[in-house]
C-alpha cells in the first residue's frame, strides 16, 4: 500500500494556537487515507534560511501568521514561489491579513485569540476542503 503524504507548512509563533492546531490536525489525519508531514517554523529567520532558500522545499497547504518570535514577518515567505492558492492566512491582525491578500492569498480565517478553539476548526476545516482538492499524486 502506497503511503499519501499532504505536506503542510506551519508559521505560527503562538505556543497555544500551534497545539490546538496540532490536535485537530492529528483528528482530520486519523479520519483520511493520508497522513500529513508536518514542518513548523515559529521564526522568520528559519523561512529566510531554510525555505525560501531551499529548491526541495515543497509544501500541498501553507499556513501562514504574520508575527514571529524574533520580532519580524512571516510574510518573508515567497508566497508567489510557493503558490499563493496554497495559503492560508492567519494574522489576528486584519490589515495583515489584508497585506496578505494584496500577494494573492485568498484564503483568511482571521486569528481570534478569544476563541482560539473555534478559530483552530475553522482554519483546519479549511485545510480539510485544501486537500480534498488536491491531486493525489
Amino acid at each position: 500500500m502506497t503511503l499519501l503524504i499532504k505536506r503542510i507548512l506551519i508559521l505560527e509563533d503562538n505556543y497555544l494556537v500551534l497545539s490546538k492546531l496540532l490536535e485537530k490536525l492529528s483528528i482530520l489525519e486519523d479520519r483520511q487515507p493520508w497522513e500529513f508531514s508536518l514542518t513548523v517554523i515559529n521564526d522568520s529567520e528559519q523561512v529566510e534560511n531554510l525555505i525560501n532558500d531551499n529548491p526541495k522545499a515543497k509544501f500541498d497547504i501553507i499556513i501562514l501568521d504574520r508575527d514571529c518570535k524574533v520580532g519580524k514577518s512571516f510574510h518573508v515567505l515567497d508566497i508567489e514561489h510557493f503558490g499563493v492558492e496554497k495559503v492560508i492566512g492567519i494574522s489576528a491582525v486584519t490589515r495583515f491579513n489584508k497585506q496578505a491578500q494584496d500577494r494573492g492569498v485568498t484564503k483568511v480565517i482571521e486569528k481570534d485569540l478569544s476563541d482560539i478553539d473555534k478559530f483552530t476548526t475553522n482554519v483546519v476545516d479549511a485545510v480539510g476542503e485544501m486537500i480534498q482538492k488536491l491531486p493525489w499524486s
